[in-house]
């Protein structure tokens, strides 16, 4: 068995279980590389990632390099004389980083490569109505999550689930994940594979902005279901809500299929006993259960009911 030594790189929260998983199964952690610190907020104070917080709790050392082919850098990580890279929702590595350990660097990647190669692989899952998905170690190459395949495994989808809650079971399943590659590496019981070619049909997860937010109600409930628990709760999908001419922009975070067929114009709002919020779509009424009106709170959709004044209410359908 090889004695295993690590340098973890990765910056949001989905990250943090899978460092929490290596130190608790006892492997060492030479060092973790993050992001830089960013100013957010209104008085633009520096806030660090989660996973920089997570390792100066446990006085790992921290590098946060403003360019990852800075040969300062590059130096530093050397002299850490770790063996392997675990990357975990970070950047993309250059070859004089990823080239450096004995036993190679390797990614957890959200889905089951090479399908859903890309930043959002949880959110597209959901959009294209996947049933199933899951989680792919793999060691790193010169491509953007094309290497070769140490491990996976499968997850279920449900019908309602958003992609928030998916990210937080993956998020476990995934740190489980990289525990059991690190273990195969450390046994030298490997049977790495290359990712299939090209001969089958690949979708791909990139990066969402919000022009891929806005809700089409023209569509069939499904793919209108599936759009709004894709984004949900981030970036979340919107509409815009025309009341009796007054038009604001509101983001909806949970929905139904409802069995009821759809008989007036898509985008039309149909509340049903001051407690049902339908949509209609172009096939059957979608429920909304969870919304955010621009600068309040998240609700249930029975609670922004009750602060509804009488009127025609009509979700508007962009223009595409």
């Amino acid at each position: 068995m090889k004695e295993i030594s690590i340098v973890f790189m990765g910056t949001p929260e989905f990250a943090v279980e899978s460092l929490s998983q290596i130190l608790s199964n006892g492997y060492i952690v030479k060092a973790v590389v993050t992001v830089a610190d960013k100013p957010a907020g209104r008085g633009l104070k520096l806030k660090i990632s989660p996973v920089k917080e997570f390792a100066l709790s446990k006085n790992i050392p921290v590098l946060q390099p403003l360019s990852l082919k800075d040969p300062e850098f590059i130096s530093t990580l050397k002299t850490l004389h770790a063996n392997l890279f675990v990357i975990v929702a970070f950047r993309k590595l250059p070859e004089e980083v990823w080239s450096i350990p004995e036993l190679g660097s390797f990614n957890l990647h959200a889905s089951l490569l090479p399908q859903y190669r890309g930043a959002a692989p949880i959110n597209h899952a959901i959009l294209n109505g996947e049933t199933e998905t899951g989680a792919t170690t793999f060691f790193l190459n010169a491509g953007i999550d094309t290497g070769t395949i140490i491990m996976n495994e499968r997850i279920s989808i449900g019908n309602n689930e958003t992609a928030g809650e998916l990210h937080d079971r993956l998020k476990v399943m995934g740190a489980e994940l990289v525990v059991k590659t690190i273990r195969a590496i450390s046994e030298d019981n490997l049977y790495p594979r290359e990712q299939p070619g090209s001969d089958i049909a690949l979708k791909g997860a990139p990066r969402l902005f919000r022009e891929h937010c806005q809700i089409e109600w023209d569509r069939n409930a499904t793919d209108v279901h599936n759009h709004i628990r894709g984004l949900s709760p981030y970036p979340g999908a919107f509409s815009v809500i025309n009341m009796d001419g007054s038009e604001k922009e509101i983001k909806l975070l949970r929905s139904e299929i409802t069995d009821e067929v759809s008989d007036v114009k898509a985008g039309d709002v149909r509340i049903v006993n001051n407690r049902r919020f339908l949509v209609a779509c172009s096939d059957y009424f979608v429920e909304i259960l969870q919304l955010q009106p621009s600068g309040k709170k998240t609700m249930k959709a029975e609670e922004y009911i009750r602060g509804l004044k009488a009127g025609k209410i009509v979700f508007i359908n962009p223009l595409l």
